[in-house]
């Protein structure tokens, strides 16, 4: 069994695009898409177009929810921006999409955590850093989930760390956003340092689970120029280096 894991696109078609080039000429059984799947200045529509033709299981992520649940003047930029440029039957796909679920007995999907769509599941957010969790951390985090592999986005952090009892959790990075800057639960940034777009592959050799974390460069500045002429220069900076600044 070897599964193409993908997350946090925020409608960066031609990244993804590319993603799934990378990972047909590969070889997979099954594709996943742990969410946050179109909300961007960039392509949202096409992006959410695409994604209902494929045959995946996908997620919502934290943008699903708040692209659906807000209003004019709660929106941020990037999610009024979204709605804007969205129909019925997309909205409908987005709304039918669940933050987390079981992939099979042995493999356990969510966008951030089990439990929660904008909790860090590999990383912790201090005030003056961020840092690596620490094993009580994901075990806490983990929960009652017993699967052998647990797959997660929301951080864009390529990264795979084990619980105390084994179990693999993989984050395979973002496809669409190589950096970005948050103010909960303490002012930070994630940057990648690439403008490559982030997968992963999970494979089960003989009794154990492996993951192999790709980066993939495709043609970045067609959106890096899509952002600025939107006015979105800090997702401008973002793409075309994989740093906030």
């Amino acid at each position: 069994m070897r599964i193409a894991v993908v997350s946090d696109i925020h409608g960066n078609l031609p990244a993804l695009e590319a993603v799934v080039w990378d990972f047909s000429r590969r070889g997979v059984d099954a594709v996943v898409n742990l969410g946050d799947n179109v909300s961007g200045p960039l392509l949202p529509l096409e992006t959410a177009q695409f994604l209902m033709a494929q045959d995946w299981v996908h997620l919502a992520g934290n943008h699903e929810r708040q692209v659906l649940t807000g209003a004019p003047g709660q929106w941020n930029e990037s999610d009024e921006f979204t709605h804007s440029q969205l129909g019925p039957t997309e909205l409908a796909w987005m709304a039918s999409l669940k933050p987390n679920l079981p992939f099979n007995r042995e493999v356990f999907l969510c966008h951030a955590t089990p439990s929660s769509d904008i909790e860090y599941f590999l990383e912790t957010v201090q005030a003056t850093h961020v840092r690596k969790a620490t094993l009580r951390e994901i075990d806490t985090r983990l929960g009652n989930i017993d699967a052998s592999l647990i797959l997660c986005g929301h951080t864009h952090v390529a990264r795979s760390m084990r619980s105390s009892k084994g179990q693999l959790i993989v984050n395979p990075g973002s496809v669409g956003l190589q950096a970005y800057d948050d103010l909960r639960p303490h002012p930070h940034v994630i940057e990648s340092g690439s403008p490559d777009a982030r997968y992963a592959i999970v494979e089960k050799v003989a009794d154990s689970w492996v993951s192999n974390l790709i980066a993939v460069p495709y043609g970045h500045m067609s959106m890096v120029e899509l952002a600025r002429g939107r006015k979105r220069d800090d997702w401008a900076r973002a793409l075309a280096s994989g740093y906030v600044s």
